[in-house]
C-alpha cells in the first residue's frame, strides 16, 4: 500500500489530506483521511446507497485519473463523499471536450462509503485494462481533490506542475502499480 499527503495549488494549510492506495489484481482501493480542525470543508448531505452523478467537482469531491503509460487514453474518476460517483473517458488530454465529460464504463464501483475519517472506495478496473489490452503493471495514477471551504475552493493534488490547478496533467500522475 502506497500513502501520500495531496499538496494544496495554492498554501492553504488548514486543511490536510492522507491518501493511500493498494491494488489487488484489477482492484483499487483508496483512502482519503482528511483533516480539518476547523471545519472549513462544507460536506455533501450523504445519499442512503451510492449511485452515478455528473458535475460532483462543483462540490467536495475525491478524484482518481487512471492512465497507461506511453498511451494517451485515460479515465476520470469522481468519488464524491456523498456517496455518489462518476466515470469518465478521455481518448487523450480532455480530448473529447464535452461537458459533462464522455461517461465510460472502464471502472465498476464495489464499494463507496464516507468514514469518520474522509472517504474509501474500491473500484475493479479490469473493463479499462480489457478494452486497451494491458496490464494493471502498465498503470499509473493520478489522486487528487476538490474542496468546497468557508475560505474559498481548494485544489490538492500529489503535485501540481502546471500553472493552473489541472488534475489532467499526466506529470502530476505519480502513483505507479
Amino acid at each position: 500500500m502506497a500513502s501520500y499527503e495531496l499538496i494544496p495549488f495554492q498554501r492553504f494549510d488548514d486543511v490536510n489530506i492522507i491518501t493511500a492506495i493498494e491494488q489487488q489484481s484489477s482492484l483499487l482501493n483508496v483512502g482519503f483521511w482528511v483533516k480539518d480542525p476547523n471545519g472549513l470543508i462544507e460536506w455533501p448531505a450523504v445519499q442512503k446507497t451510492p449511485s452515478k452523478a455528473d458535475f460532483l467537482w462543483q462540490d467536495t469531491c475525491f478524484e482518481l485519473f487512471i492512465g497507461i503509460r506511453d498511451q494517451d487514453e485515460y479515465l476520470e474518476i469522481n468519488l464524491s463523499p456523498a456517496q455518489l460517483w462518476q466515470c469518465y473517458g478521455f481518448e487523450e488530454y480532455r480530448y473529447p471536450e464535452c461537458i459533462p465529460p464522455q461517461k465510460s464504463q472502464g471502472a465498476e464501483l464495489i464499494e463507496l462509503k464516507r468514514t469518520h475519517y474522509g472517504m474509501s472506495a474500491t473500484l475493479d478496473i479490469a473493463q479499462f485494462l480489457a478494452t486497451n489490452k494491458v496490464s494493471i503493471q502498465q498503470v499509473f495514477v493520478g489522486i487528487s481533490a476538490v474542496l468546497k471551504t468557508t475560505r474559498g475552493e481548494q485544489f490538492y493534488a500529489l503535485q501540481h506542475s502546471s500553472p493552473h490547478a489541472d488534475f489532467h496533467n499526466k506529470r502530476d500522475w505519480l502513483h505507479q502499480i
